[in-house]
């Protein structure tokens, strides 16, 4: 009898904008439910990864989202804060995998076996998937920001230092939600 290992994908979203929280995902695919289309998040289309939400949600035997706040990005750094939605979000996961895929060169501190892989979202079907949740996930409340702060365009953006961002953050000034330790933000907080 073969024995078939849960492995977990993991994936971030948001370590270079300026403002927001950063995301992660966990994601533990069901062979016998394949899905179709599963890439890197960022060589796919909004509406191609919202379609891919959908069939994850339905057809993996677990998935979870979890963040680190822009308060905690700022305390520990984005690095650890990425590790910390990681943990957060394998802990969230209701079961416990054999082994977490972990894309990148670092891994959290998982109660399982990890393994780090570099552009693992472009080389493994589970961690592609934690990477469209967590996108997704991150871009939705990127919109949902950008409601209570509409001079920034969060909506276009979603925090991301492109000229139009800093050119809104060189006229408003840092928001709530802007990460006071990210230089840009930082250097507009400085005593002139």
């Amino acid at each position: 009898m073969q024995v078939v290992l849960k492995i977990c994908g993991v994936d971030e979203a948001g370590r270079g904008p300026l403002a927001g929280p950063v995301f992660a995902a966990a994601v533990v695919l069901d062979a016998a439910r394949p899905i179709r289309g599963l890439r890197d998040s960022k060589l796919l289309s909004a509406e191609r990864r919202e379609v891919l939400l959908v069939r994850i949600r339905e057809r993996a035997i677990a998935f979870a989202i979890a963040q680190a706040s822009v308060e905690e990005i700022d305390r520990l750094n984005i690095l650890q804060a990425s590790l910390l939605a990681m943990q957060r979000a394998v802990a969230a996961l209701g079961m416990l995998p054999d082994e977490a895929w972990i894309d990148g060169n670092r891994c959290p501190e998982l109660p399982c076996r990890a393994r780090a892989i570099v552009r693992g979202d472009q080389l493994h079907k589970v961690i592609s998937a934690a990477s469209i949740l967590a996108k997704t996930a991150r871009d939705a409340e990127m919109r949902r920001l950008h409601e209570c702060y509409p001079q920034y365009c969060f909506d276009r953006h979603k925090g991301y230092p492109t000229p139009e961002h800093l050119e809104l953050l060189q006229r408003h000034g840092p928001s709530d939600i802007h990460r006071r330790s990210f230089g840009p933000v930082r250097r507009m907080l400085e005593p002139q």
